[in-house]
């Protein structure tokens, strides 16, 4: 009898031998409240469960490069203005938070050389392929077959991710979905690209250029998984949120509960305990400074040298140096008149296009000109015609002296500069030179590495939910859900 007694207390003397499963950590810090922090916010809350704490730092404004800014009384976006229809997880936001699609008001673009328009888009599809085969042949359409294929196989990544794989590289997760011409696609350029699948230097020269003009202020000498991205965007199937895209940053950080501060982060340092790292995320508000302590720390926020200065304290041995260089790009909000003469036009009621891009050319004075709409695009909303005042955005290397202003625009109200350290500067990029790491140290991750393998929207949002299941998996010793090689035939078998 005396030994059925003593049973209980022996098996619970060998169980607490065992070592049971870790506790979740208690507290996570997130630096940056741009979709990066915003997105990867989120996906760690549905991971780690509501119980965690976490807090958000953000020296700015909640949204980062996600903004709008005030003309004449209504909002309009000065920062990424739309979002691309493969974006899965974008979607899944806007529906989890009850935003709605904007409504989209069309518009037909042309591209200029800096002397005269080299092309311009109809109304009609049919006639806009004629155009494009009669100047460049069938170079569209290869140009075509190869983003359509590379869109294909990124969107492996969110199969991957619903199965909660994670991956300590950007070079692993780009091996995953393409192999190591994935990865190769991060070095050689989009126009070495374009023209091993015989796209031809004219269409080069004319469209693709303009393009990336448009969209990273960059030549085509942008690495070629960069390019493809860029694109993709700009064959259509394009959306943006109502009310401001940034809308999607606040809602999720809302949702999450997070504690938001408005702070600069000035460093992370280690601690250590018997048991486990604790990092001290110093920070400074208003004149004062601060500090506090988390088992995870995530870096949401580019890291370039320029607007963003942080040190690591305690590493031994130190962190690799992360700064690297961001392009400069201008943003001007004008209220105004367009010139409709400047492009061909003697009559401004004759001038047709909402946008128009410019070549890479030293004769142009800018990169891009959008007429733009409000974030709250009503039912009867139309464009401005040229011969009315209205809103453009135009994106240029520098501001834009008044001399410009003139020969872009007759008049204008106003004018509103933003000056973006907006994507990285792609000409750095060189074959010996590895992508960011995602994994810093163990619980320390860096996000926005992740846009030198391609600065987008959507690369942002896969890059946050990677990290979001790479924190949790390491933290539960997943290692099978962590860096696994052949993932495409293994979710066959396993389906």
């Amino acid at each position: 009898m005396a030994l059925i007694l003593l049973l209980p207390a022996v098996l619970y003397q060998l169980c607490a031998g065992q070592p049971g499963p870790p506790d979740s950590p208690g507290r996570i810090a997130v630096v940056g409240a741009g979709i990066g922090g915003s997105a990867v916010t989120y996906f760690l809350h549905q991971q780690f469960g509501p119980q965690v704490q976490i807090d958000v730092y953000e020296a700015e404004r909640v949204g980062g490069r996600l903004a709008t800014l005030t003309v004449n009384s209504q909002l309009y976006e000065s920062g990424s203005p739309s979002i691309h229809s493969l974006n899965l997880h974008m979607q899944d936001f806007v529906k989890l938070l009850g935003l709605k699609h904007r409504r989209e008001v069309p518009g037909r673009s042309a591209i200029f050389n800096g002397e005269q328009l080299v092309l311009e888009e109809t109304d009609w599809y049919l006639l806009n392929l004629f155009r494009l085969w009669w100047h460049y042949g069938i170079s569209f359409l290869r140009l075509q077959m190869w983003v359509e294929e590379v869109m294909e196989k990124f969107m492996r990544v969110y199969k991957y991710q619903a199965h909660e794989y994670a991956f300590s590289s950007i070079e692993g997760l780009l091996r995953s979905l393409g192999g190591e011409h994935f990865v190769n696609m991060t070095h050689k350029s989009v126009a070495e690209s374009l023209q091993g699948i015989g796209v031809s230097q004219r269409f080069i020269d004319d469209v693709i250029s303009a393009v990336l003009k448009a969209s990273y202020g960059q030549s085509v000498s942008i690495p070629a998984l960069v390019g493809a991205m860029s694109l993709a965007g700009a064959q259509g199937n394009m959306w943006a949120v109502e009310g401001g895209n940034k809308l999607v940053c606040s809602g999720l950080l809302k949702l999450t509960k997070s504690n938001v501060i408005h702070a600069r982060v000035t460093a992370v340092s280690l601690h250590s305990t018997e048991k486990k790292h604790l990092y001290e995320v110093q920070y400074e508000r208003d004149g004062t400074l601060g500090s506090d302590y988390y088992d995870l720390v995530i870096i949401a926020a580019p890291m370039h040298k320029a607007t963003f200065q942080m040190s690591f304290l305690n590493f031994q041995p130190p962190l690799a140096e992360l700064a690297r260089s961001y392009h400069r790009v201008v943003t001007s909000i004008v209220h105004g008149y367009l010139n409709a003469s400047y492009f061909g036009f003697t009559d401004p009621k004759l001038f047709p296009f909402a946008s128009v891009f410019s070549t890479d050319s030293p004769e142009a004075i800018f990169h891009s000109l959008e007429s733009l709409c409000p974030v709250n695009v009503s039912a009867g909303f139309r464009r401005k015609p040229p011969q009315e005042a209205g809103v453009w955005r135009v994106l240029s290397s520098r501001p834009l002296d008044r001399k410009e202003l003139k020969t872009l625009f007759k008049s204008y109200y106003s004018v509103q500069v933003i000056e973006w350290q907006a994507f990285p500067n792609y000409s750095t990029v060189s074959p010996s030179k590895s992508l960011p790491p995602v994994l810093l140290h163990d619980g320390l991750y860096y996000l926005s590495g992740a846009e030198w393998a391609a600065s987008s929207v959507e690369m942002i949002a896969v890059a946050a939910k990677n990290v979001a299941l790479l924190a949790f998996n390491r933290w539960f010793e997943l290692s099978e859900k962590i860096d696994q090689q052949d993932l495409m035939h293994r979710l066959k078998t396993e389906l």
